[in-house]
């Protein structure tokens, strides 16, 4: 009996020693740090929260970000690349450098309250339907941390906290890499709020935003309308072969659009209007021919409706080049971390969100699945971190914030960025961002695989913003 005792108890030891050597020292110190700043972490999301500002208007949200990393120690270099919300705060020297990007911009429309029920904060107000408020603050939280240890001695090289403003509209990240923010960066680190958990090996859709304008003839809508030429009839006959042209397309590809001004009387032939078009699908390449036609329609709609027209790019965006060997470190961290716990009223809220929003109510799914295989076509959204994953390694993160089933984009996830659950996540995200850039730090093998596996992914391709002119601060 007493051997058997002494057997348990070394086993115990034995294990007990493996997750040590894992959840090294300077992972307990990550660890430790993020907890010792949660609570203004927490006050900075919910300011941002808040403050619900959108694309290249987030003066006050980059600010108090900014503000809080200067306060920490790193060095804040303010509005660069010509975008006044951008900025950069850095700690170290040497290699290697490593960056984590931090969005907080909001979406328009969603405003809501911190309830399970749809109740605007402020009705036709801006809200954080994306969680970006979770995703700066969890990025800042990570930077600091490794800060702490660099300046501890205990690690060695530089971190970049990189303040990323406009990703929900006109993609700022492509600007900051024209003017080589990423510059001299080893490996990139992101994040993302979600309704799971788990290290992020999939792709993202690439995209084209621009705008169509068409210029006609106004006359008298009704005493003398054949004196007119109908801005408003192009623009109905464009959409028109848009919506035709669905059929023709891969099922990869994604199209939509939002009529800006369709004219401003009904007793005006309208002389004028305007079309915000997008493009997407899996593959950059395959995202190119479907522009040039759908460009093409415009002009057959300008013909028939013996208007003039203008196309105006606004930005286009890559699909993310996925990093696997990235993956798995970060993997390897959840794992360790293991998932989030939630309270009772926790999960009755998730539940509520899903009963408000038509879904099965499942409540909070914050389990660690293993690493997934990475799909060709895995569809979703599309986000400017692609083009930043063509200039730099990048290893993307995904963590619970709201319940499984959520609707993206929607008050429901307003609503759970502003409270508990939405914490939990941001500060989740923090540590297991944290620890990825500690192994970072410490494994020049794994980095110098990271940067491999870059090199062989991208191949041939020569990265091209896909931009004409400055940054569009004021539209």
């Amino acid at each position: 009996m007493r051997s058997f005792l002494l057997f348990t108890l070394a086993a115990l030891l034995v294990t007990s020693t493996g997750v040590a050597q894992k959840l090294n020292r300077e992972k307990k110190a990550i660890i430790a740090s993020v907890e010792a700043h949660q609570e203004a972490l927490i006050a900075i999301s919910d300011s941002i929260w808040a403050l619900a500002e959108t694309a290249f208007e987030e003066h006050e949200s980059s600010r108090i970000l900014a503000d809080y990393a200067e306060a920490q120690g790193l060095t804040v270099e303010r509005g660069v690349a010509g975008i006044p919300t951008a900025f950069v705060a850095t700690y170290g020297s040497g290699s290697p450098v490593i960056s984590v990007l931090g969005e907080f911009d909001a979406l328009p429309g969603i405003s809501q309250k911190a309830s399970p029920v749809k109740e605007p904060l402020n009705a036709g107000a801006a809200g954080h339907g994306c969680g970006h408020n979770l995703f700066g603050a969890a990025s800042l939280g990570a930077a600091i941390a490794i800060k702490e240890q660099i300046e501890a001695g205990t690690l060695k090289g530089t971190v970049k906290f990189i303040g990323t403003p406009s990703e929900e509209k006109f993609f700022g990240k492509i600007w900051m890499i024209k003017e080589g923010i990423w510059d001299g960066v080893d490996v990139n680190v992101s994040w993302h709020p979600g309704a799971t958990t788990e290290a992020d090996v999939q792709s993202t859709l690439a995209l084209v935003d621009f705008k169509v304008e068409f210029f006609g003839q106004t006359a008298h809508a009704s005493s003398d309308p054949w004196n007119g030429r109908s801005a408003s009839d192009a623009l109905e006959l464009y959409t028109t072969g848009i919506n035709y042209y669905r059929e023709h397309v891969k099922p990869t590809v994604r199209m939509h659009y939002h009529i800006q001004d369709g004219g401003q009387v009904v007793n005006v032939v309208p002389d004028y209007s305007r079309l915000w078009m997008r493009v997407r699908d899996s593959k950059r390449e395959g995202m190119k021919p479907v522009y040039e036609r759908v460009r093409e329609m415009a002009e057959g709609a300008a013909i028939m409706a013996d208007v003039d027209y203008k196309i105006s790019l606004i930005s286009g965006i890559y699909e993310v080049l996925v990093n696997r060997r990235g993956g798995e470190l970060m993997q390897n961290n959840l794992e360790l971390l293991g998932p989030i716990t939630y309270t009772a009223e926790e999960e009755v809220f998730g539940k509520a969100i899903q009963e408000a929003t038509g879904k099965p109510q499942l409540g909070m799914d914050s389990s660690i699945r293993p690493l997934e295989a990475t799909l060709e076509n895995s569809g979703g959204g599309s986000t400017d971190v692609g083009d930043v994953s063509w200039n730099v390694p990048n290893i993307n993160l995904s963590v619970t914030v709201a319940p499984k089933g959520t609707p993206w984009h929607s008050w429901a996830v307003v609503a759970c960025g502003g409270m508990s659950i939405g914490h939990k996540g941001m500060v989740h995200a923090a540590k297991a961002m944290g620890m990825t850039m500690a192994d970072l730090f410490q494994n020049q093998k794994a980095v110098a695989e990271i940067k491999q596996e870059f090199k062989e992914r991208k191949g041939d391709v020569v990265y091209e913003p896909m931009i004409d002119g400055p940054a569009p601060i004021n539209q």
